[in-house]
């Protein structure tokens, strides 16, 4: 049987993930020791690519104990301590931080310094505990609140003035949801105002992906386990098309899946490098 296996041409890192990855890899090519606070990108295969290569992932409390290193910073963000404590120890930040990630920070910073309104409260829908989240709460000196879907929304004081901004990497749906709740609900003697702070290229995958998981008979979605991008565009696959499977990488294709296929699809999150999906190409080819 003539099978069709096409690799979607828009799933792969996005801007702010390939920067990071090229500026390790140059680090790396001069020699010497870096570190990466934090996965450098959320895909196990990956960071194993660059651990080969030298990378160090450390975490928070190992960073404290460096001294005159050089740590690289990756696309989320980080929140003032970090920067604070790499001048303490004296280490050298390679700064890759997302410039769309960056301009939002610089945003929430200037807006918790701006004294217009003493009781207004910062809400950002983002995920708790996320790394790029961490990074914008910390421009505020850990006084924004939080919310993760719009039934934490819900629960904000509508007496108070609300600035509403949002994780770069959310769903544009559901901000849009959150700011219509918000304004019908809010009191008429505060001030609410939202700025929609989702990165485009990353919001712009979901109809994307919904076409082309729709045009396909089988869909291999391959993504970390760790990356909520690959969780949301995944959900995404398995609304349009319910034969739609998650895997980390071609060890995991269940070959059953293939019998009675004519066309198979091939995508992955922002965090997915390309040549893993290639390998999984590569591993259905040689079953046929």
């Amino acid at each position: 049987m003539e099978r069709h296996i096409e690799i979607d041409s828009g799933s792969g890192f996005c801007f702010g993930v390939t920067t990071a990855i090229r500026k390790a890899e140059e680090e790396l090519a001069k020699g010497g020791t870096l570190y990466c606070l934090g996965d450098i990108v959320h895909n196990n295969r990956e960071v194993e690519r660059l651990e080969k290569m030298g990378l160090i992932t450390i975490n928070h409390d190992q960073l404290r104990q460096l001294h005159h290193v050089k740590v690289l910073l990756r696309a989320h963000g980080e929140p003032p301590e970090t920067y604070d404590l790499a001048r303490q120890n004296h280490i050298e930040i390679i700064d890759a931080t997302c410039p769309v990630v960056l301009r939002l920070q610089k945003k929430i910073k200037q807006e918790h310094l701006l004294e217009d309104d003493p009781n207004k409260q910062i809400v950002i829908y983002g995920k708790n505990g996320h790394a790029e989240v961490l990074g914008l709460v910390g421009q505020t000196a850990g006084k924004a609140i939080v919310i993760e879907k719009l039934e934490e929304a819900k629960r904000l004081d509508f007496s108070r003035s609300i600035r509403l901004y949002s994780q770069t990497t959310k769903s544009l749906d559901e901000f849009g949801r959150i700011v219509e709740y918000i304004q019908a609900h809010i009191s008429p003697n505060v001030s609410f105002e939202y700025y929609d702070t989702i990165c485009r290229q990353v919001a712009n995958r979901i109809p994307n992906i919904r076409q082309f998981a729709a045009a396909h008979d089988l869909i291999f979605f391959v993504s970390g386990k760790k990356s909520s991008n690959g969780k949301i565009l995944f959900n995404e696959c398995l609304r349009v098309n319910p034969n739609s499977h998650l895997i980390d990488d071609a060890a995991e294709i269940d070959f059953s899946l293939l019998k009675g296929v004519s066309s198979i699809g091939i995508c992955g999150a922002t965090s997915t490098p390309k040549w893993l999906m290639e390998q999984v190409e590569q591993a259905i080819q040689q079953e046929e």
